[in-house]
């Protein structure tokens, strides 16, 4: 198991500069009370912890391939008494022989750039899906790097690595035949697809 190219944990401090409510985010996203939720390459649960408070007491089945960042995401979901988050550790290309069941929403964040196989990970996404359920995409937008700044220094994958929304589409729509899909700008330099099962 090889981690994705470019997608590296991010520091918390600049992160939280980008995102300093993501749990309001995640309700933009679609994330609700009722949701059950697999985040795909979680990291130590910046949106995992507060999914799992929005979800409570629903799962958040957070899968990473890095155990080191899933010790530290139990970790804080200990400290911080969240009971519902639900880590894994595996490869997102399996995700659907790693889930006890389908579920509502796959997120995926500042992750698909660094896929070589994106086909046979959304295929994986949407197979772990309710009918109905919902795959959503959190990408940088395509600008060059220089000019995604977090204090003063450029942020987020190389710029040739990155996908237009359009790109984006492409890779799913390639991959599966998605009912809708919907288009989230996420200011300052993300934005965010949703597909439709």
């Amino acid at each position: 198991m090889d981690l994705f190219q470019n997608t590296r944990q991010p520091d918390w401090d600049w992160w939280g500069r980008l995102w300093p409510t993501p749990g309001e985010t995640l309700r933009r996203l679609g994330v609700t009370a009722d949701s059950t939720v697999a985040e795909i390459a979680c990291g130590n649960g910046y949106f995992a912890l507060p999914a799992a408070r929005i979800v409570g007491p629903n799962p958040v089945y957070a899968l990473d391939i890095d155990e080191t960042v899933l010790s530290d995401l139990t970790l804080l979901a200990d400290q911080q008494g969240i009971g519902n988050v639900v880590s894994i550790h595996g490869d997102a290309r399996e995700l659907e022989s790693h889930l006890p069941e389908p579920v509502d929403i796959v997120l995926l964040a500042n992750t698909l750039h660094g896929v070589e196989d994106s086909t046979g990970l959304v295929e994986q996404a949407f197979t772990s899906l309710r009918p109905g359920g919902e795959f959503v995409v959190v990408n940088w937008h395509d600008r060059p790097r220089e000019t995604t700044t977090i204090g003063g220094k450029p942020r987020g994958p190389p710029t040739e690595l990155r996908l237009s929304p359009d790109e984006t589409e492409q890779c799913v729509v390639d991959a599966v035949d998605p009912v809708s899909s919907e288009y989230i700008d996420l200011p300052p330099y993300h934005y965010a697809l949703r597909f439709e099962r």
